[in-house]
């Protein structure tokens, strides 16, 4: 065997980048407020520490990756460790660490390819090639994607934390829409699936080809979600229905959120706060 088996090494995904504001506030979209003390992005940190995720790769560029590594730190303690620790003894050796990486999508793909979905795909391959150069026992066996512009309850997952790290593909679902449909909705991909997605991309983006008006030119940094995931050779074998759900995609369906009764939950203040890895010499 040359690789980890499944399920052993899920790997949570939260793409920042790619993506233009909508508000037209001094901070990004992902991170508004969704109740007190708790960020669009947050909720993503959660949803992915709750669906049992091993490691989160967080895609933020360079210029804004110093002021959200400030808020969400190097890692994060799985919230299963806050359900039982008042149950057990020795409660320091259930801690469980979920460690935090930021990745910068490459400079050469940057204004031609830097989609949301995009995002997504550079994450995985980061991942992938540095996980591989430590051991193959580390490397990815599954992905789990988490967008800090979907508004749902991100507690949802937690009953699905065998499905998801398990060997079929994951889907949240809304109205019977998912990812596939434009939704910013979690779902789960194979390192095997990243192969596909990357050839959909290339085989619709019109390139850098000279010939085409400069307008035109690399189509693929304004693929939607849809563009880029609607593929019918990667199945949806696992699609879970969620009752309420929001997007920050326009200031109507924020205000929609704020006027709803959907109650997102903020972990405890244990969980977040931010947790930063420090060096020997530095205690």
């Amino acid at each position: 065997m040359h690789t980890a088996p499944k399920g052993r090494n899920l790997v949570g995904i939260v793409p920042i980048s790619g993506k233009c504001s909508k508000f037209s506030f001094p901070w990004p979209d992902y991170l508004q407020p969704l109740r007190e003390g708790l960020l669009a992005l947050e909720r993503s940190i959660y949803e992915c520490a709750y669906a049992g995720c091993d490691s989160i790769w967080i895609v933020a560029n360079d210029d804004v990756s110093p002021l959200v590594k400030s808020r969400i730190g190097d890692y994060v303690m799985n919230p299963r460790y806050f359900e039982e620790k008042d149950f057990v003894n020795h409660k320091h050796l259930h801690e469980n660490w979920i460690p935090i990486y930021y990745t910068a999508v490459s400079q050469k793909d940057r204004d031609r390819r830097d989609s949301l979905g995009w995002s997504v795909l550079h994450g995985a391959l980061t991942c992938f090639i540095t996980s591989g150069k430590m051991s193959r026992w580390v490397s990815p066996t599954k992905y789990f994607v988490s967008f800090p512009w979907g508004l749902y309850n991100p507690e949802v997952v937690k009953r699905y934390k065998s499905e998801i790290r398990g060997p079929e593909s994951f889907f949240l679902s809304h109205k019977g829409e998912t990812v596939r449909d434009g939704k910013f909705l979690g779902f789960t991909f194979f390192p095997e699936d990243w192969i596909l997605l990357k050839k959909n991309i290339k085989l619709n983006c019109t390139g850098g080809d000279k010939s085409v008006p400069v307008q035109e030119r690399w189509s693929s940094r304004n693929f939607t979600l849809d563009k880029i995931f609607n593929l019918d050779i990667i199945a949806i074998d696992k699609k879970i229905e969620i009752d309420e759900y929001y997007d920050l995609d326009s200031w109507d369906s924020l205000l929609e959120f704020y006027g709803s009764g959907l109650s997102i939950p903020r972990p405890s203040k244990q969980f977040m706060k931010p947790y930063f890895l420090r060096r020997k010499d530095e205690d």
